[in-house]
């Protein structure tokens, strides 16, 4: 018999939404004294929050349930809060990234830049759209805070995930830094392990952690979860975060746009310095690598060009070099999860399948 979907079986993606609109429209009222002029930050906002996968929500959820704690509406605000965080994230990623598109519909700053090319007002339209989206996620990052400590979780539990919650607010923000930095210092000089060491740096820091294990262990320190149990739940986060990235990693050169919500090679042309970029630079001929590195950061490049740069990728044997340390990575979560003690059938059952659900996926 098949394993109930940790996500459906809750109605968790139904759930979450519902809580983050009642969430946003509470901070319309909060707003509502600055005028209409600011309603489309919140707008911008929503748009952003309607669907996604709800990952990070179903982490702290079964979290906080695999260790015994009961399902409630309190825990559906506590969990939709890493939604909120998320579209923080998203928003200020953007801007860094110059991207156009999110989830099939325009980023945020490009919204607000048409908004200001259509009002004619004055200045530049791109640094409006930057100022206005870099201000939306920070209003994401105030009502996450405030979402999981007015949850309705007993003091008691929020007290306890509390450290949990605000490093990990405090490590994306300098794991994005990392991401930056690693870009303008480049990779040159450095060695096939030293680049993939990079990687994995800036996998953990900027996406894997707070995707994955901090949800995840704030829900478990909210539940009660000893140390033992803890360190081994990190273990498992951490091994299924890293391959949640480098799938992402994968997609954002291979993924369908129809389905990811982006352009095809959209990582190719930001320049991304990924897994699979560095497997292709150690694993291809001098002359790949001249070819993929011409190719690496330019916002011209044609679906024709991205195409030679997937057969470039193929055939010097990247795409199965990152897809086996998916494989690995997410072999190492099981076998840390068969090592948790203190779990619940119906939690550990769940975070079985989100394994598969995290690496298996075509978003």
């Amino acid at each position: 018999m098949s394993t109930p979907h940790p996500i459906d079986v809750p109605q968790l993606r139904e759930r979450v939404q519902a809580a983050l609109d009642e969430d946003l429209t509470h901070q319309r009222a909060v707003l509502d004294e600055l005028g209409p002029q600011v309603t489309r930050l919140v707008d911008e906002v929503a748009a952003l929050l309607t669907g996604g996968k709800r990952l990070r929500a179903a982490f702290l959820f079964w979290g906080y349930r695999a260790l015994g704690g009961p399902d409630s509406p309190a825990l559906i605000r506590a969990a939709s809060s890493m939604e909120m965080f998320q579209a923080a994230a998203l928003l200020h990623d953007d801007v860094m990234d110059e991207s156009d598109l999110r989830r099939g519909r325009p980023t945020a700053h490009r919204t607000f830049a048409a908004d200001h090319r259509q009002q004619a007002w004055s200045g530049e339209s791109h640094r409006f759209g930057h100022a206005a989206a870099i201000l939306a996620g920070n209003l994401c990052l105030t009502w996450c805070d405030s979402m999981f400590a007015t949850s309705g979780l007993r003091p008691d539990e929020i007290a306890s995930a509390r450290s949990e919650f605000d490093n990990m607010r405090t490590q994306l923000m300098a794991g994005q830094y990392l991401d930056v930095l690693d870009a303008a210092q480049g990779w040159e000089g450095l060695d096939y392990a030293e680049r993939i060491r990079r990687c994995r740096t800036v996998i953990r820091y900027k996406s894997g952690k707070y995707s994955v294990e901090q949800p995840l262990l704030i829900g478990a320190r909210a539940a009660g979860a000893g140390p033992d149990t803890l360190a081994a739940l990190s273990a498992y986060g951490l091994a299924l975060g890293e391959a949640f990235q480098i799938r992402d990693d994968v997609l954002g050169v291979y993924g369908d746009p129809a389905a990811t919500g982006k352009p095809a090679g959209d990582d190719l042309r930001e320049g991304k310095r990924t897994v699979l970029v560095a497997h292709a630079l150690g694993l291809g001929s001098d002359e790949d690598a001249a070819a993929l590195l011409d190719c690496l950061g330019r916002p011209d490049l044609t679906d024709e060009q991205v195409g030679v740069c997937r057969e470039l990728l193929e055939r010097v044997g990247a795409v199965r070099a990152t897809e086996e340390m998916i494989s690995q990575s997410s072999a190492a979560a099981l076998r840390a999860l068969e090592e948790t003690d203190g779990l619940t059938d119906e939690g550990r059952a769940a975070l079985v399948e989100l394994v598969s659900i995290s690496t298996a996926r075509s978003t």
